[in-house]
């Protein structure tokens, strides 16, 4: 493996593992064996802008692949329907505890699979079908699970709307809240996105609820290791009832799902049941064994500096993306992502963006933009952040230059020639920050 006594390269020069670690599935598998180094290839030697993605420490790897996928837990821990439970209560325990003390919580459901059926665990347990929740409007930077009419939540409950008051600022209309929340009476009141730069007014949506008596839920998908971390406001501070998140993105987690319950016994039962038996049957107890690993490295000093890091360097991004005279909506960032005009402000779209940007090593990911006139699957935007590339160790000024890379790309979209020399340089950065195997 090469690695010294912390878990890092000695030879930086070596990018990925060509694994003893997958030695198994070499001799049984070789097409997936390569399909992974591939991968691993690919990631090593390119930079990942997609702002919910990250790279997970060797620790969370090791337990997403640990003996625990063998075991079938139905139910919670003291509660099970079967038998040989002794380790599976006490891993889904550790990981109950540090959910809590990280989101100062009284209650947290750490089996819900992803962030989307962590929402609908919540919508299941707390309405009834045809209720109504008042969540961000998806082209104003909300997530599809906030009642999009493709989704199962939307063929069942009742979705109304809030949108940002000025999409040059990120300002939400909280005067348009409060009158929708007054008129629609919702029965949750939904905070969070998935494409919004900026930090939400977490009293304002308390008192709005409290005015019309709904539920306050924040979506954190996108922002909990910010969180976690401090480096961002707690809506729990502000009253809010419930938390749902991923554990990966800012966590640097396992792919998984969260629930968290500010202090209502009453509520943290009602979601408990939808999770188990609602809407799935038994954990995944690797995976929960891989989130207690992802809480335990975030209650460690160093995420507390890698969480401000991560909003140091999208800054640092986002003055380059202004000083080219780049539209952000927003008007810039307040977390770890920007959502750029490409289309606006260079005449290419944002699909057009995504491929020349993929072509010299910088991962990141189309998106409409307020109110935007052209279609989801050709936008006139991009949206990116830095969880992955401050996980490599990247500071401001290296943030710096991946920007003046990517707006080089956009500008010089057809120069082949241009795009293989910024190649090499997304690769120059690539072998002097390898991807770490240890965080903490």
């Amino acid at each position: 493996m090469n690695l010294d006594l912390e878990g890092n390269y000695k030879d930086k020069s070596k990018l990925f593992t060509m694994a003893k670690e997958y030695e198994y599935i070499k001799k049984q598998d070789k097409k997936v064996y390569d399909a992974i180094l591939g991968e691993e290839k690919r990631e090593a030697e390119g930079l990942e802008l997609i702002p919910s993605e990250n790279y997970v420490s060797r620790a969370v790897r090791e337990a997403n692949g640990s003996i625990f996928t063998n075991k079938y837990s139905e139910g919670y821990p003291g509660k099970r329907y079967y038998g040989g439970q002794t380790y599976t209560d006490l891993v889904e325990r550790i990981a109950i505890e540090r959910a809590c003390k990280l989101f100062k919580a009284k209650f947290a459901n750490v089996q819900t699979h992803s962030g989307a059926p962590a929402n609908m665990a919540v919508y299941a347990g707390l309405l009834n079908p045809g209720d109504t929740v008042l969540g961000m409007d998806l082209s104003h930077g909300g997530h599809l699970t906030h009642g999009h009419p493709v989704t199962l939540s939307a063929k069942i409950y009742r979705f109304v709307r809030y949108k940002m008051k000025n999409p040059e600022t990120g300002e939400i209309d909280y005067k348009a809240l409060r009158e929708t929340a007054i008129k629609e009476k919702p029965k949750i009141i939904l905070a969070g996105f998935s494409a919004y730069s900026r930090e939400l007014d977490y009293k304002k949506f308390v008192e709005i609820a409290k005015e019309v008596g709904a539920i306050t839920m924040a979506d954190m998908a996108h922002i909990a290791g910010l969180i976690a971390g401090g480096a961002v406001k707690n809506p729990f501070d502000y009253g809010f009832d419930v938390i749902t998140t991923t554990t990966h993105k800012t966590f640097r987690g396992p792919r998984g799902g969260l629930i968290l319950i500010r202090d209502s016994e009453e509520i943290a039962q009602k979601i408990n049941k939808a999770v188990f038996p609602g809407l799935q049957g038994g954990p995944h107890m690797h995976i929960v064994a891989a989130k207690a690993i992802c809480f335990g490295e975030a209650m460690k000093p160093s995420f507390k500096k890698y969480a401000k890091q991560i909003l140091k360097n999208a800054k640092a991004m986002e003055e380059v993306f202004r000083e080219n005279k780049i539209r952000m909506l927003g008007g810039g960032t307040s977390n770890h992502l920007l959502l750029v005009d490409v289309f606006g402000s260079l005449g290419i779209t944002g699909r057009e963006a995504e491929v020349a940007l993929d072509e010299v090593g910088l991962t990141l990911n189309m998106n409409s933009i307020a109110d935007d006139t052209r279609k989801p699957l050709d936008p006139s935007g991009i949206r990116f952040g830095t969880p992955a590339i401050t996980t490599r160790g990247l500071k401001e000024k290296e943030c710096k230059e991946v920007a003046e890379i990517m707006i080089e790309t956009l500008k010089n979209i057809k120069d082949s020639k241009k795009k293989k020399e910024l190649r090499e340089r997304v690769r120059k950065i690539c072998k002097k920050f390898p991807i770490p195997q240890r965080f903490v």
